[in-house]
């Protein structure tokens, strides 16, 4: 018999040439599609399909399959991995506290290992879905933080579920049927329009005079290159071209690409590029922002040789009006923001080196384009007008009178 439920379809023998027998047992089969699903009905009539037969049962041993089946970018697949296990260490209540950032002493891998034994059947639609609700519930009434919450719970969504993906699964096989997402909902989406929310030019004037010279570096690349924060970190003095006024984002032997289209060539300010050029007279090393720390081959994570400045700087910007929990990247924002007010949406996206102009519209909206109607000089002086509301009695302008 063919059974067909919720888009899927199986193929299952009835075992018997009597049709009475057949019937029945097909009808055995049917109920308990329907009243269990396709993972208990499978489990008791088909135990021999590839879904019992050499399949991964916990979230671990998942991970480690996708990551070994999986050809592109490790960081993208290791984001993922920290989306999935982010939301089953929330489901399942798996708390270390601090321990969970200790990558020294072993406090992290004690983390992640309670939760890589987590099986993957009980990690069910409707836990992930109360685990959707309460994230958005912390957020309590606050607007801000209601729309930080559905941002970041559809980021969370977004990255886990893509494990599950068809392509992905084509080479994973699993001991349940379908996805753990199957009929989780993102939220609806929300404005990312940004909003400048600080006076730019007086934040250069003070952090002229405020910050320390590493700091400033990275300050300067963000809000006037718009640079991000790993092409900071990772940024050598050979990316300057000095007489073009360009500075050069690509593949180096520390750094990769967010993706190949964040590579390519940013222009700036000659005065930019004379300040760096001072900068550079003094360098003692081969990387723009000079750090104690070694720098490390890219792997399924971000490491920072700069982190104690990013830390510094943050804390700065913070005092000084720039809020949010990432000042550094609402720097790129800001940069992003000016270059399309003065040079509109397209200039904005090339220098910003998004995918795609849709990414950037997103973001940011082109001013360049007045939307006043131009009515306003049809307009009296407030002065002419009397105090019941009404015109005062005396000729009209020239202009009106031609006008009406």
């Amino acid at each position: 018999m063919k059974l067909q439920h919720k888009g899927r379809r199986e193929t299952f023998s009835l075992g018997t040439p009597n049709r009475a027998a057949a019937a029945a047992k097909a009808k055995i089969i049917y109920l308990s599609l329907q009243s269990a699903g396709w993972e208990e009905t499978l489990r008791l009539f088909k135990p021999k399909s590839q879904w019992s037969s050499g399949a991964v049962t916990t979230v671990g041993q998942f991970l480690a399959e996708v990551e070994a089946n999986w050809s592109g970018n490790k960081k993208t697949v290791a984001d993922y991995g920290r989306a999935f296990r982010k939301i089953v260490a929330d489901i399942f209540e798996i708390e270390a506290g601090s321990a969970k950032y200790d990558y020294r002493s072993g406090g992290r891998d004690a983390w992640v290992e309670r939760i890589n034994r987590v099986r993957l059947r009980d990690v069910s639609p409707d836990k992930i879905q109360k685990w959707k609700v309460k994230f958005l519930n912390r957020a309590g009434s606050n607007p801000r933080k209601k729309k930080s919450a559905s941002i970041s719970v559809n980021s969370f969504l977004r990255q886990a579920k893509s494990l599950f993906a068809p392509e992905i699964l084509r080479f994973v096989k699993l001991d349940i049927v379908g996805s753990p997402f199957d009929g989780v909902s993102f939220e609806p989406r929300r404005s990312m329009r940004y909003q400048s929310e600080f006076n730019v030019e007086e934040l250069i004037r003070a952090a002229q005079n405020g910050l320390p010279p590493e700091q400033f570096k990275i300050f300067l690349l963000a809000v006037m290159a718009g640079l991000r924060r790993n092409e900071i970190d990772k940024l050598e003095w050979a990316a300057f071209d000095w007489r073009r006024n360009l500075i050069s984002i690509k593949a180096t032997s520390y750094f990769s690409p967010k993706s190949e289209d964040s590579t390519g060539d940013v222009e700036v300010d000659p005065e930019l590029i004379e300040l760096f050029q001072g900068y550079h007279a003094q360098a003692t090393s081969e990387f723009v922002v000079e750090s104690p720390v070694a720098p490390r081959q890219q792997g399924g994570y971000n490491h920072y040789r700069c982190q104690r400045h990013f830390n510094g700087l943050a804390e700065w910007l913070r005092e000084h009006g720039v809020i949010g929990s990432r000042p550094l990247h609402t720097l790129r924002k800001e940069y992003g923001s000016q270059v399309c007010a003065k040079h509109g949406i397209w200039a904005a996206s090339r220098a910003l080196r998004h995918a795609d102009i849709a990414i950037t519209s997103q973001h940011y909206l082109d001013k360049r384009q007045s939307s006043l109607l131009g009515f306003g000089k049809l307009l009296l002086p407030t002065a002419e007008i009397s105090s019941s509301g009404k015109l005062a009695d005396q000729p009209r302008p020239a202009q009106l009178s031609k006008r009406f």
